[in-house]
């Protein structure tokens, strides 16, 4: 597999990180502080969103598995097809209506589209990884550059998102020393007035940040389509059916392998989108650096993007499992983020999350091969069962990623966040504090708890490789 190959195929992910690295940092607090719709509303769109991809992927999935070998292959059309209309809910999940009354239900249905079609995108888009090359060692290398040029995708869309929007949410106001400004007025008057207007400062700076965002998607496919080449089922005999979807399904929950690696990773995935979720409001309403989060965030993702090669290098020498111990490096850090709430320590808390981050994202996508491969061993006479593990694994973290998201923003609802206003009641900071440190902190343990017990090593990667090469 050529270097040119790997890179193409690994641009073609960025788009999709670009749009959701936005979202993931910017739209809770975009829905609360912009357009003003009430945190319960907010957790709705949040969860509802992330639900309806999750409900789309074994959909997508169940169609895929049935699609015909094209021309261009079999899970290219699906990335190609979905592109266009993944770019207008993208524009329009940022766009503010000028009506006030139904908000709620103009961001739930954009976000719910759009969610859906990420999904249409990512799950043949992940899937193909297993048709670029029988070989574990170019499909690990392939997986490196994806997820390397997918971190810096999650960069980009960050920093372009932060460095546009920053405005909308900077108040000469909120720069008032509170312990000098005693009275209630500073408490409770928004900071940012509502914006009913769809042509206000703020509505249009998240407009322009969404049209920006969503051209890089035609950029990123167009290199896709021009420079992979997908390759059908290098296993399968013209003998060989195709796994009927709930049968596969069914085997995917019972494989052993596959049901550690996935639930461990929900709650490690769930813990770093409730960190991303939240890193925007804790700065701005709790940790008192309102006007440093977008170069905060900026940190956390150039460290990532920079430590991804690292990280596959790691895992090469000391192998998967052991890679694993990165991601719990952010818990003491973020511990003391929270109860120590310094700039200077907000800046190291961010490259240490980067680091940890990257471990995060490139584990699961290097290990889900191994899987497939294992069960492949094991199930010798079948096919179409990968975009079954993709589907449904990325059901999964989508799921948990949801419900966390969307009872992040209930508590805040619950406690009395209101929208716009400097400084919020000090039951809101502790929410928010400890959906930074304490949360994430446990789920994360959880999740490298559960990973000890996933069975796939070195030697057996190796021992599966040499099978699979003679039943080829």
């Amino acid at each position: 597999l050529s270097m040119c190959s790997k890179l193409c195929y690994a641009i073609g992910g960025a788009p999709n990180q670009v749009a959701g690295s936005a979202a993931s940092f910017f739209l809770q607090i975009y829905l609360l502080d912009i357009a003003h719709i009430t945190p319960f509303h907010a957790s709705l769109v949040l969860f509802v969103g992330k639900a309806s991809g999750a409900v789309t992927d074994p959909v997508a999935g169940f169609f895929i598995s049935k699609s015909r070998w094209t021309k261009i292959g079999r899970l290219m059309p699906w990335v190609l097809a979905c592109t266009p209309f993944t770019i207008v809910s993208y524009f329009f999940m940022w766009y503010l209506p000028p009506f006030v009354s139904g908000r709620a239900a103009w961001y739930l249905t954009f976000h719910c589209l759009f969610q859906a079609l990420t999904t249409l995108f990512q799950v043949p888009y992940s899937a193909l990884t297993m048709f670029l090359s029988t070989d574990q060692k170019d499909r690990d290398s392939a997986t490196a550059y994806r997820m390397t040029m997918e971190v810096l995708g999650t960069l980009i869309g960050a920093a372009l998102q932060g460095q546009i929007v920053a405005s909308a949410h900077v108040s000469p106001r909120c720069t008032v020393n509170p312990s000098v400004n005693t009275t209630d007025s500073w408490h409770d008057t928004p900071s940012i007035p509502d914006p009913s207007d769809p042509l206000s400062h703020q509505a249009k700076v998240y407009m322009i940040a969404a049209g920006v965002i969503a051209s890089v998607y035609l950029l990123g496919i167009v290199v896709l389509f021009l420079g992979v080449k997908e390759r059908d089922d290098p296993y399968a005999l013209n003998s060989d059916r195709a796994i009927p979807f709930c049968k596969g399904l069914a085997l995917t929950m019972k494989h052993g392998p596959y049901v550690k690696l996935t639930a461990s990773f929900l709650l490690i995935s769930t813990a770093v989108q409730l960190e991303q979720g939240n890193f925007v409001l804790f700065c701005t309403h709790a940790a008192g650096l309102r006007n440093h989060f977008q170069y905060l965030v900026v940190t956390i993702l150039v460290s990532a993007a920079v430590s991804v090669p690292f990280w596959q290098k790691f895992l090469q020498r000391f192998g998967k499992k052991c890679a694993a111990c990165g991601i719990s490096w952010m818990i003491p850090f973020a511990v003391m983020l929270v109860t120590i709430p310094n700039l200077i320590l907000a800046y190291f808390v961010a490259f240490i999350s980067g680091l940890s981050i990257a471990a995060s994202l490139l584990l699961p996508w290097s290990m889900l091969p191994d899987v497939v491969d294992n069960f492949r061993l094991q199930n010798p006479h079948g096919k179409g069962h990968e975009t079954i593990f993709y589907s449904s694994y990325v059901f999964f973290t989508k799921m948990s990623a949801g419900i966390g998201l969307g009872i992040s923003a209930a508590g805040l609802e619950f406690t009395g966040y209101k929208p716009g206003i400097c400084r919020q009641p000090d039951d809101v900071i502790l929410t928010l504090k400890l959906l930074i440190g304490a949360v994430p902190a446990i789920l994360i343990l959880l999740g490298l708890f559960i990973l000890l017990f996933y069975p796939i090593t070195e030697e057996s990667r190796k021992e599966t490789k040499l099978a699979l090469e003679e039943l080829r």
